[in-house]
């Protein structure tokens, strides 16, 4: 955790990704005093296969424990998420509604869809049980969701998957997408409940997670939806080449939220009885 004010960021990094997913917009957020969190999800951290033994729930476990240490040191807490991350950001918006004050969705994947994801992912709409789960396979390949080469060149080396074996490639296996599977279904239920304040950011030109999951959520949330379209990045946009404007946008909805919070309730004045005023008129 990066210690600063008593507005908080949770950030959630992506399905069979790590907390580098996020780490320029969590040093970018502190730089701005807010204290900022990027827990690694459970199962995670290992490449594929690593996340084979663990669930949505397992995950989601690891959420709210990394909010609940949030809480100790945060008055107002926003939760965001990367791709799957974002499902799950939402999921803790929907369960602790009084505790989550404004989520920030990052690529959020409802349906895997972009261009650079193999055809066969299609039929994976068809499964519904693990048995046939595992029969796939789904490994990230050029250009693993980021447009500036430097960046991508930058962030496989950080992953340690530079002429790595296949084993260490992101990616995961059909049990862990039929996990997300089952909480995006979990989710889409109860859309209309999230009514917190929501930033949308994501790319025209996604690879990996088509636009229309951007507009398809803001047309169903229950509250306040900024949406902001990046027209020079891919699936990543927290490293891609629009990084900065993510950033600046995540910056002023905080400080739009802080300011909400701080405001002071308005006192309603108090309400004189009828028979009462009659009364002082006569009077």
């Amino acid at each position: 955790m990066i210690s600063g004010g008593r507005v908080g960021f949770l950030l959630l990094h992506g399905l069979g990704g790590t907390p580098v997913e996020v780490r320029y917009l969590a040093f970018g957020l502190a730089r701005q005093g807010y204290t900022v969190h990027c827990p690694l999800l459970a199962g995670h951290g290992g490449g594929i296969g690593c996340t084979s033994g663990t669930g949505w729930r397992d995950w989601y476990a690891s959420v709210e424990a990394a909010h609940d240490e949030l809480l100790k040191v945060c008055d107002v807490v926003i939760v965001g998420g990367l791709s799957a991350g974002s499902i799950l950001a939402l999921e803790l918006a929907l369960n602790r509604p009084r505790q989550v004050h404004g989520v920030t969705l990052y690529a959020p994947t409802l349906w895997p869809d972009g261009w650079s994801v193999p055809w066969y992912a299609a039929l994976f709409k068809l499964v519904w049980t693990p048995k046939l789960a595992r029969w796939f396979r789904f490994v990230e390949r050029e250009p693993y969701g980021i447009k500036d080469e430097r960046v991508r060149s930058y962030i496989l080396r950080a992953l340690a998957i530079a002429d790595s074996a296949d084993s260490e490639i992101p990616g995961y296996d059909g049990t862990t997408m039929l996990e997300l599977k089952w909480l995006v279904k979990r989710v889409k239920k109860r859309l209309h409940e999230v009514t917190q304040p929501v930033l949308i950011c994501h790319s025209r030109d996604d690879d990996q997670s088509d636009v229309r999951n951007a507009f398809w959520l803001q047309r169903r949330l229950g509250g306040i939806v900024d949406t902001c379209i990046l027209d020079d990045s891919y699936h990543m946009v927290t490293v891609d080449r629009q990084r900065g404007l993510v950033l600046d946008r995540t910056h002023r909805f905080a400080a739009w939220l802080e300011s909400r919070h701080a405001q002071p309730a308005r006192v309603q004045p108090a309400r004189v009885p009828a028979e009462r005023q009659r009364q002082e008129a006569a009077e």
